[in-house]
């Protein structure tokens, strides 16, 4: 029998206020342990919570960057569970009135992973484990979150992978979070059930916590979706648990049954107002929110002729292409940018997480400059290569390497000239490219390059070789 996946996901992302979700104290990730937080943070009786309005605003750009629909009205609730990291005995959170529902992503295939809701609520401390003991830091308790809930459509790992990859694209584009998993401002927990297909009837599910890099998150899901059939067919039953995934050999482990809403006995926050929307305030939210992503990809590929592949590239990354929007200002073809971006600039950067930052020596004005003079036909692409790798190395400007007698534009009549002499200097390459040996062509076009020290334009000067050899 064929088994189905089903899974949904809990994303839970760190929003990038400067102070926390309920008190004054600092968001900084990092820090000496129990150094960033208050008598709020760690809920010593008497305290009260006041909550933080931009927390409210960062979770309705969310909303509708998302296509999520908006709660005017709404309200906090306590969801109670005992834990080391929660020192109340209750984290405040929201229930039945979310900021946001009803939204959705859409993937390159077309289908929609529907959003079920959206609400703010506020992180638990972190339990560190060293030689046998646990301690408890509480920096992390009180930040604020957002957590984002979809349905259960998701059918593979690679759907779930490209899912969370546009949510964080999408997050990172509005600011409202930089979605660094490696440091935790963004992990997922990862609803999972298998059934036979053709089925509509929901298996029982596990749910798999705190995953915090999507290698391990595919990983996981394979496993557990593969764990779960197994069980299945060899008569046994899925329990409702909630599982921690082991890196180490790459399986899932039990960690506690798994709750339903009712263990938590959630009841409204005492000490919080309702939240009053105006959906003026909704409205001028929207107007606010950056061009995101897709909007992005679509505009280099219609506006600029930018390949799909190259667009998706460049759109991947927020800080690359907030500097190919300033880069092209100007240039009548933004693929000369494009394709330096993809290609010298690229080739510096070693991983992801340096494109990410995008901390390079070459500001957007000077690459702006280079281009124009390609695009003036003032200097040929290979030089403006070979120029941009220096620039990228030292952060000097385009005027430090290409002086005004660089500039000065070869006339048709002294590059041809230069042809007929590189085609009577090179008698055997000639000999060769007419015997069929075409890469013989090379070496004629490499001494026109080097006469003129670069300056005429590869395919020009190609043509004129070859209307040399028909001559002779």
């Amino acid at each position: 029998m064929k088994y189905e996946l089903v899974s949904g996901l809990e994303t839970h992302v760190e929003l990038s206020t400067k102070t926390k979700i309920f008190c004054s104290c600092r968001t900084d990730f990092g820090g000496e342990p129990n150094t960033h937080c208050c008598p709020i943070c760690i809920g010593l009786p008497g305290t009260l919570p006041k909550l933080n309005k931009e927390v409210v605003r960062y979770a309705i750009m969310a909303g509708l960057a998302t296509n999520c629909e908006i709660n005017l009205i709404s309200k906090m609730d306590r969801k109670n569970y005992v834990y080391p990291d929660l020192p109340k005995a209750y984290q405040i959170s929201q229930y039945d009135l979310p900021l946001c529902k009803n939204g959705y992503i859409q993937l390159d295939s077309g289908k929609k992973i529907r959003i079920a809701r959206i609400h703010i609520e506020e992180d638990a401390g972190k339990l560190v484990h060293k030689g046998g003991d646990v301690y408890v830091d509480y920096n992390r308790g009180g930040v604020p979150l957002i957590e984002i809930v979809t349905q259960p459509d998701i059918r593979s790992s690679e759907e779930a992978r490209e899912y969370v990859e546009k949510l964080q694209l999408i997050m990172r584009y509005i600011g409202v979070s930089d979605c660094k998993m490696q440091e935790g401002s963004m992990r997922c927990d990862v609803n999972i059930s298998v059934r036979p297909e053709g089925s509509e009837e929901f298996g029982t599910r596990t749910e798999i916590k705190n995953m915090n890099s999507l290698t391990f998150m595919t990983k996981a899901m394979e496993y557990e979706k593969n764990r779960q059939i197994e069980l299945i067919e060899n008569g046994g039953k899925v329990e409702q648990e909630t599982l921690r995934y082991i890196e180490s050999s790459g399986t899932t482990e039990s960690m506690r049954g798994k709750e339903d809403a009712h263990d938590y006995r959630y009841f409204r926050e005492p000490d919080l107002v309702t939240i009053h929307t105006l959906s003026e305030e909704v409205e001028n939210i929207r107007k606010s929110l950056p061009e995101l992503p897709t909007a992005r990809i679509k505009k280099y590929i219609e506006k600029f002729g930018i390949s799909e592949k190259d667009a998706e590239s460049i759109v991947k990354y927020k800080n690359i292409s907030d500097f190919f929007e300033k880069a092209i200002q100007g240039i009548e073809n933004p693929k000369i940018v494009s394709n330096f971006i993809i290609g010298q600039i690229f080739s510096t950067l070693n991983n992801e997480q340096e494109k990410e930052s995008f901390d390079i020596k070459v500001s957007a004005e000077s690459l702006n400059e280079l281009c124009k003079l390609v695009e003036s036909k003032k200097i040929n692409v290979g030089l403006a290569k070979s120029t941009l790798l220096k620039m990228l190395e030292t952060g000097k400007n385009v005027s430090n390497f290409i002086s005004q007698e660089d500039m000065q534009s070869i006339s048709e009549e002294k590059l041809l000239e230069i042809c007929k002499k590189a085609v009577d200097s090179n008698p055997n390459a000639v000999k060769d490219y007419l015997s069929g040996k075409e890469k013989a062509l090379k070496v004629l076009i490499g001494f026109v390059m080097k006469e003129t020290k670069g300056k005429v334009d590869a395919l020009n000067t190609q043509k004129n070789i070859l209307d040399t050899i028909k001559n002779i």
